[in-house]
């Protein structure tokens, strides 16, 4: 089975929840005119990654300012409960794409922020939410931690896809948890821009024996608004130049890297070359070992399979 599939490397519009979704919107229209099925926007597109923000916290200490600040972030992310769903649903329904999206998500239930990847259907709405399960220092402060229920993997009419969100890439075990499902698209939306992202992109694609799909955003702080700048002086310019790339199961490089410039890269994947590659190795399969290792994961659902 061929699928095509799209990764957006483009900026939000910062700390604007209404305002990026309609960007999202747009840039769904657009590269769903060129075939595509699968679109993945970047981590924390919606509202955006706060880089170079301290909120105000040192330890033993947070200021006033900084907690007026979380309270703008926390009031401009998405909530699942609301309208903002449904805005995104309808976009995917519309276009007949499948959206996987990074948000920070606002939990009703409990009031706190997660950094989520939502998976769209245009059939059947949203299938389900990955929840960054270890945010990274500082990102501590502002997200809470999920658990092994949010390790989630979907079997689609495109392929069975999961994935994790930015350094939870280099949780050994983590990674093995969703091999085990035995994904086919694993896709991997990040705000890291190291020169190592990529080699570890590639080696997830051979270790995994799947197609990977890295994605960033490409952001400079002049696109914060003036605000936003006086408080993140300490970052450069060009801060997150982008690097999103498609690797195939091979480690090949399709398409990328994408370096300083917003954009996209758009491949036709053939699902047909996980088996090929799996003929010398196979993480989940010939290759495992289950005789010497075991691998147990709490609370980590079955597979859902879309009707």
């Amino acid at each position: 089975m061929k699928t095509m599939v799209c990764v957006v490397q483009d900026s939000p519009i910062f700390f604007d929840k209404h305002q990026s979704i309609r960007k999202v919107e747009k840039l769904t229209k657009e590269y769903s005119k060129e075939g595509c099925k699968l679109i993945v926007f970047p981590e924390t597109f919606i509202p955006g990654y706060p880089r170079g923000f301290s909120f105000g916290t040192i330890v033993g200490k947070r200021t006033t300012e900084g907690r007026k600040l979380y309270s703008e972030y926390y009031d401009q992310s998405v909530d699942l409960e609301s309208e903002d769903l449904k805005r995104l649903e309808h976009i995917a329904a519309k276009h007949d794409v499948y959206l996987v999206i990074g948000v920070t998500e606002r939990q009703s239930a409990n009031g706190s922020l997660y950094c989520s990847m939502l998976y769209i259907s245009p059939k059947n709405g949203l299938l389900g939410v990955h929840r960054k399960i270890k945010p990274t220092a500082m990102e501590r402060v502002i997200w809470g931690e999920a658990g092994g229920e949010d390790l989630v993997t979907f079997q689609t009419e495109i392929g069975k896809l999961g994935g994790l969100i930015c350094w939870e890439n280099y949780m050994p075990l983590a990674r093995m948890a969703m091999y085990h499902k035995g994904l086919e698209i694993y896709i991997a939306p990040t705000a890291d821009s190291r020169e190592g992202w990529i080699n570890t992109m590639v080696h997830i694609a051979l270790e995994g024996r799947c197609f990977v799909l890295g994605c960033n955003q490409y952001m400079t702080k002049s696109m914060y608004p003036k605000k936003y700048q006086l408080l993140a002086a300490e970052i450069q310019e060009d801060f997150c130049p982008g690097g999103s790339v498609i690797i195939s199961p091979l480690g090949k490089i399709i398409e990328g890297p994408l370096f300083g410039k917003p954009g996209a890269l758009i491949a036709e994947l053939d699902l047909e070359e996980i088996p090929q590659a799996k003929l010398d190795f196979d993480v989940n399969g010939h290759y495992s070992r289950n005789d010497i290792f075991e691998l147990s994961v709490r609370n980590q659902p079955d597979i859902k399979k879309e009707e």
